[in-house]
C-alpha cells in the first residue's frame, strides 16, 4: 500500500464501507445509527420512484368576446388644472381632464369633462354625475345629451362632468378612497385632508364656471328609487328646472347641508338634484327621460332653438321627506313599490328572524308617497326601510308651475 492511501477493508462500495463502520461504532458506543447513513442504505435498497405525471389544466379557457367594431383613434383630451371656458373652441366639443389631487405615487387624479361650446356665447349649463362612485346612470345621461347635441345650433356652453368622484367609481363604492362621503363635505377646504382638498378644488376649478347645475344621482347600494328631483321650490329658477325634468316626484329641499347642490346655490348658481333610479347599473328608460329633461332645460334657457314641449303630468309634490328605520335586525321585506301612495298606519314592511318567524310589522307614521325603499333583505338594527314623501297641501307656499317664468327670464345675466 502506497503512502497516503486509505487502508482497504475489502468492501465493494463506499456505501457498504460507511454502513459497516457506522454499525461497528454504534454497537460499541450503544448509540443510534447516523440518519444520513440510514438514508443512504434505504435509498440503495429502495430507489426513489418518479412522482406522478403533472395533470393537464382542465379548466375552460376564458372566452374573449370578438371585436366586431373598433374605434382606433378617439380624440385625445387636453389636461388642465382649471376649466377655462374661454379657451375652448366655438362650435366644437372638447374633451378635457381636470387635475384635482395626486395619489400616493404622485400620479394625477383627473376628472373627465366634456365641453360643448356653441356658436354664440351664453349661459353655462353644468351637468355632474357620480359624486357617489356607485351611482352611474348619470354618466350615460351626459353621453346621451352630448351625442344628440348640435353645437352649430347651441348658444352658450354645456359642461358634462362624467364622474366627480373618480376614485370611488374605480373602487365600485359610494365614498371617496379615505371613506369620506364627498357630498357631505362641500365646499371642502384648501388645506384639509384629501377629501376636503378634492372637494375644494372641484368647486374652485370646475363648479365656479357654471350658471346652472343639474347634479345627477341614484339610490345607493341595497336601495331603489323613483325618478325624483330635490330642489328649493321657493326659488323660481330651481322650481322651473325641477318641473322641466318631468319627474315622478319633486321634493322641496332647501339647501342647508354641505352637498354639491348646496354649495352651488350659495354661489348663486340655480341647482337641482335629479335622482335617477338604482345604483351600479344603466337603466335606459330613466336615462332617456333624464336626458330629455336636460334638453328641455337648455331650450327654456334659450340655449337651443327647440321648444320645451308640453308640461306633462303633474308630479307628486312633497313638502318634505324622511326615512323610516327598523328598531331591530332580521330579514326585511318592504311591501310597496316606489311611487306607491300609502296611508297613515298602513303596514309597509315585515321583519323575520333566521327561522322565518315574523317578529315585526312596520307601518308608516303618516300618509305619503314612496320615494325609494330598501331591497336588501339582510337588515341589521337601524336598517333603512322606506323613504317617504309627505304630499304638500293644495295651498302650499311654493311657486306654482303655471306661474313660473322661463329660465331665460328668471336667471341672472350669464357670466360669459
Amino acid at each position: 500500500m502506497r503512502r497516503g492511501d486509505a487502508p482497504s477493508l475489502g468492501f465493494s462500495s463506499l456505501e457498504a464501507r460507511v454502513e459497516t463502520l457506522v454499525v461497528r461504532r454504534t454497537a460499541s458506543a450503544g448509540r443510534r445509527p447516523c440518519l444520513v447513513c440510514a438514508a443512504l442504505k434505504t435509498t440503495e435498497r429502495n430507489p426513489i420512484e418518479p412522482g406522478p405525471k403533472p395533470q393537464k389544466d382542465r379548466r375552460r379557457p376564458r372566452v374573449v368576446a370578438p371585436v366586431v367594431k373598433r374605434r382606433e383613434d378617439p380624440p385625445r383630451e387636453i389636461v388642465r388644472e382649471r376649466l377655462l371656458i374661454e379657451e375652448m373652441p366655438h362650435q366644437a366639443v372638447t374633451r378635457a381632464a381636470i387635475e384635482l389631487v395626486r395619489d400616493g405615487l404622485g400620479q394625477s387624479i383627473v376628472v373627465p369633462v366634456l365641453v360643448a361650446r356653441g356658436r354664440r356665447d351664453g349661459p353655462v349649463l353644468g351637468i355632474t354625475a357620480a359624486v357617489h362612485g356607485n351611482e352611474l346612470n348619470g354618466l350615460r345621461v351626459i353621453h346621451d345629451v352630448f351625442d344628440r347635441l348640435d353645437v352649430s345650433q347651441l348658444r352658450g356652453t354645456v359642461v358634462g362632468v362624467i364622474a366627480v368622484n373618480v376614485p370611488g367609481l374605480h373602487n365600485h363604492q359610494r365614498l371617496l378612497t379615505d371613506g369620506k362621503d364627498l357630498n357631505h363635505i362641500f365646499p371642502g377646504h384648501p388645506h384639509g385632508d384629501v377629501a376636503q382638498v378634492y372637494a375644494h378644488r372641484f368647486v374652485d376649478r370646475v363648479l365656479s364656471s357654471f350658471d346652472f347645475l343639474v347634479d345627477l344621482h341614484t339610490a345607493s347600494f341595497g336601495r331603489v328609487n323613483s325618478l325624483y328631483v330635490r330642489a328649493d321650490l321657493k326659488d323660481a329658477a330651481c322650481a322651473r328646472m325641477a318641473y322641466l325634468q318631468r319627474p315622478q316626484i319633486i321634493v322641496h329641499n332647501p339647501v342647508s347641508d354641505r352637498t354639491l347642490r348646496g354649495t352651488a346655490m350659495e354661489l348663486g348658481i340655480p341647482s337641482i338634484t335629479v335622482e335617477i333610479g338604482d345604483p351600479q347599473r344603466f337603466q335606459p328608460n330613466y336615462i332617456r327621460s333624464s336626458a330629455h329633461g336636460i334638453r328641455r332645460v337648455m331650450a327654456d334657457a334659450r340655449m337651443l332653438s327647440m321648444r320645451p314641449g308640453k308640461e306633462g303630468d303633474e308630479p307628486a309634490l312633497c313638502g318634505r321627506s324622511y326615512w323610516i328605520y327598523a328598531d331591530r335586525g332580521g330579514l326585511l321585506e318592504v311591501l310597496p313599490k316606489p311611487t306607491d301612495y300609502v296611508e297613515k298606519g298602513e303596514v309597509v314592511a315585515r321583519l323575520r328572524n333566521a327561522y322565518g318567524d315574523v317578529v315585526r310589522e312596520y307601518a308608516v307614521p303618516s300618509a305619503g308617497v314612496v320615494i325609494g325603499k330598501s331591497v336588501n333583505p339582510v337588515g341589521p338594527t337601524g336598517a333603512r326601510i322606506l323613504h317617504l314623501g309627505v304630499i304638500a297641501p293644495p295651498d302650499h307656499p311654493y311657486v306654482k308651475r303655471d306661474q313660473l317664468p322661463t329660465l331665460a327670464d328668471a336667471s341672472a345675466v350669464p357670466r360669459q
